[in-house]
């Protein structure tokens, strides 16, 4: 296939772009490389003859449409978003522009391909979405694609927006949109303001392990590698019109999952002063609007594309643990323009 793929250069994002290179793709990665993207991320297929990079802002309608018309994309990856839900509560303007006008500004661009004769002949835009768009769960239950959009802070809703943006030029226009909506990812090169960073990183150097209230949020993870798969997946083989959820199976809620990265890091670093790293969690203030629970019901993806999730949240998180305790480098390249994990939770130590 030829995949444009936007936001590539962030952590879903890279993950696409890497495996679709491997998988024989030719990509070509729009991203406008804002805080959260990072050129390193794709630095393993920069130098490749199937991969292409434009620094481009999504919302930039002349430079999107110019971008389509030159490379012809068999399937648009529409991953760039603004996703941290605290940085949505602290300023939400930068959530609309980029989730809702970029995403219209891409829909529009794809339309006038269409329109041009020049979209290839199974031309698809898949949108790539979040589980928060469906709001809060109970005790029990999972979100299925048929659950009704209830979101709750600034990003979700903006996500939610765009969702119902791409089914509305799908209904109207006749674009042929899928869509995909995931549960919470883990793995490498994910920004570390991030829980699953933040907690590694913080330990790592003895700071506090900021936990939200009491830790009892409920959160089903997925390796992004997983994801990846089945977003590339989906871009092969899903139906234009339909919608599939991707989950890992794996239910934590926030506290257990603190606990199991301490623990991986007690091992990993039996001699570290802080040892055990579970010492250092402190719960701190909920963010307003913070979702209690969030399950995904993957049957529709595993029924009608046979794609199930392969890493388990023990093996992925040894190894996201891992890749950060061997990376150091990689993030300490991001705090160096000015982010701090523990800064930013009021914990510093």
């Amino acid at each position: 296939m030829r995949l444009l793929v936007t936001g590539g250069a962030g952590f879903i994002g890279s993950a696409v772009v890497r495996q679709a290179i491997a998988d024989g793709h030719h990509v070509l990665n729009v991203d406008k490389l804002t805080y959260a993207a990072n050129p390193e991320n794709v630095a393993s297929v920069a130098g490749h003859e199937r991969y292409r990079f434009a620094q481009a802002d999504i919302c930039d309608q002349a430079a999107m449409a110019s971008l389509f018309a030159e490379f012809k994309p068999d399937t648009v990856m529409h991953l760039a978003a603004e996703t941290h839900v605290d940085r949505s509560i602290d300023g939400p303007r930068a959530f609309m522009d980029t989730n809702i006008i970029g995403t219209y500004s891409l829909l529009e661009a794809a339309r006038g391909l269409m329109q041009s004769g020049a979209a290839p002949k199974d031309f698809r835009f898949h949108h790539i979405s979040t589980d928060e768009v469906y709001g809060s769960l109970g005790p029990t239950g999972a979100f299925t694609e048929e659950s009704p959009y209830q979101p709750n802070s600034p990003y979700s809703a903006a996500k939610a927006s765009s969702d119902m943006l791409a089914r509305a030029w799908a209904e109207t226009y006749g674009l042929p949109v899928v869509v995909t909506n995931c549960s919470n990812n883990y793995g490498s090169h994910q920004f570390p303001e991030k829980l699953i960073p933040v907690v590694i990183i913080n330990a790592l150097e003895g700071k506090y392990i900021p936990v939200y209230g009491k830790g009892d949020n409920v959160r089903d993870w997925l390796h992004v590698d997983d994801h990846a798969d089945a977003l590339l997946l989906v871009a092969r083989e899903g139906a234009p019109g339909e919608t599939y959820n991707i989950g890992g199976r794996a239910e934590r809620t926030n506290l257990e999952l603190v606990k199991m990265i301490c623990a991986i890091l007690d091992e990993e670093l039996p001699n570290a002063s802080a040892n055990p790293h579970e010492s250092l969690i402190r719960f701190v203030k909920d963010r307003p609007g913070h979702d209690h629970r969030y399950a995904i019901n993957c049957d529709k993806i595993e029924r009608d594309l046979g794609w199930k999730p392969s890493v388990t949240i023990d093996e992925g998180m040894r190894r996201t643990v891992r890749w950060y305790l061997d990376n150091k480098g990689w993030w300490e390249k991001i705090r160096a323009r000015g982010f701090d994990t523990a800064a930013r939770q009021g914990l510093k130590q």
